[in-house]
Parts: C-alpha cells; structure tokens; sequence
C-alpha cells in the first residue's frame, strides 16, 4: 500500500508541483488515497443503499438529528469564529492575500482550515440520513455533485494553498452552516417550528455566498499578489457551476411553488436536505435539498 501511495503522491506531486510543508504528516493529508477512497464508498453507497431500503421501512433517525445538526451547528460556529478571528490577525487582503504573508496567522487559518475539510467528510452524513429515511428524491445530482467534489477539492486546497487567499468562501460558507444546520437542528423540536422563519434565506445566502466568493477571486487574478493563477481560475469555475445548480434549485423550490405551497415546518428541507423530520410525517409539499 505504501509503495501504491507513493506512486500516487509522485503523480499528483509532478502535476501540482511542491506541497506546502506546513501540513506534512496531518490526518488524511499526506496520501490523497484515503480521500478519495472515502469519496468512492460514499458514491457506493448513494447508489446501493436506496435498492438496499427498498423494501425495508424508513428509519426516523430524530435522536441522531438533532445532536448531528446542532454538532454542526457547533462547528461551523467555531470554524467562522477561527477564520474571522485569523483574517483580522494576519490582516488579511480582500482582494489577494498570498500563503506566505500572515506570519502566525497563517498557522492559525491552517489549523482551522483543516477542520474546514474535515466538516466535508462529516457532511457525508446528510446523505446517509435520507438514505436510511427514505427520502431519495432528496438526493439530487446537486447535492451528490456538492458533497462529493468538496471533500476532494478541500485535500488539494490544504496540501497547496492551506491559507491567504482560500479563506474567504469557507468564511462565508462557516457562517450560512451555522444558519441551516441550526434550523435543521431546531426543526426536529415541533415546539420551535413556528419560530424558525429563515428557511428561504439560507439558500438565498448561499448564492450570495458564490458570487462574492467569485467576484473575491477575481480580484486576485486582476490584482495579483503570488496566490497561484490556477487556483483562482479552478476557484472561479467551480463557483459558476455551483451558481448555476444553486440557481436553478431556488427558483424550482421557490418560484415555481410561489403560488401553492405554504410554509412547511415539518418538513426541515432547505436546498434539498430534509434533516429536522421524520420520513414517516406527512407533508404535502416537499422541497429537494441541494446541499
């Protein structure tokens, strides 16, 4: 396996060139193996667990949900808190931060970048979730293309560019998580539904999220400051793609049932995920989750 992993570190190596030392010899981050042997069991399991629960009755899952959303929740609060906490340290530039620039404050932003990644591979979780609840329709191509691509680009971002100009888009996306896996948290207690009225605006913010995270990257392609060219033009396409799922889920959930759908509290479901609810609870109308 060692001799496999080092082919395959020589590969990948000869492609992107020098790692950042910084993080050598941290979890997961040495060999991309793991990563992506992590990604392929959690596409086997996309497909293999619906023809598994077929015939089988949905799980209600709601002791796990409510400790695994507001877990998140928990995390994701901390994880914008460090990378806040890191920008104002190192006085980090909008427009084009390098990775060499911060002093300490780039060990900082590293240390909870890491934890950024990691979060990818608990969001795996959510998948599961619908899987065991039977809530297939959930899991749509956005929401399978976003989970599986994120854990594997977030290995290459901490091995080359694990700080400068990669912090602005998990900032932002640190703080939308806190908002969506606070309400996935929350609408599992019925009592609280009636005061949960940030559902539409996450999504809303997650777009926001992409287009500044855009706009932010190409101000150091316009304005460069030795954060490498194609990170930013990677970056860049990928926020477009997203824009354009992300686009075309909101105005399917939000627009096309502008007329007839009304408020649904039971059914927890912000861009495609269902975590606050019992697959068993009748609703009328659900919504797919995309994240």
């Amino acid at each position: 396996m060692e001799t496999f992993n080092h082919k395959v570190n020589t590969y990948i190596d000869s492609w992107m060139g020098p790692r950042d030392p910084r993080v050598r010899g941290w979890l997961l981050l040495d060999n991309y193996i793991p990563t992506f042997a992590f990604t392929v069991m959690y596409l086997l399991i996309v497909w293999m667990g619906p023809k598994y629960m077929k015939n089988r009755q949905p799980y209600s899952c709601r002791a796990l949900l409510v400790p695994y959303n507001l877990g998140l929740t928990l995390l994701s609060f901390y994880m914008f808190y460090e990378l806040v906490m890191s920008v104002y340290q190192g006085r980090y530039n909008f427009f084009c931060q390098n990775t060499h620039s911060g002093g300490e404050a780039d060990n900082r932003m590293i240390n909870v970048l890491w934890w950024y990644y990691f979060s990818k591979l608990i969001e795996f979780m959510d998948t599961f979730f619908f899987i065991l609840r039977k809530n297939n329709h959930q899991i749509t191509f956005l929401h399978v293309y976003h989970h599986a691509t994120m854990l594997n680009i977030w290995w290459f971002v901490m091995n080359w560019v694990p700080c400068g100009h990669s912090y602005f888009g998990s900032t932002f996306n640190s703080f939308i998580h806190v908002l969506m896996y606070s309400y996935y948290g929350l609408s599992a207690v019925p009592a609280m539904r009636p005061y949960l009225w940030w559902k539409k605006y996450i999504t809303q913010g997650q777009l926001v999220q992409f287009v500044l995270t855009m706009f932010q990257t190409s101000c150091a392609v316009v304005w460069p400051c030795g954060f490498p060219m194609g990170w930013l033009y990677f970056q860049i396409t990928y926020m477009i793609t997203l824009i354009l799922l992300f686009s075309n889920f909101y105005i399917k959930t939000y627009k096309s049932h502008a007329g007839s759908r009304k408020t649904d509290y039971s059914n927890g479901s912000i861009n495609g995920h269902t975590n606050g609810v019992a697959s068993n609870e009748k609703v009328k109308y659900r919504k797919p989750r995309a994240d």
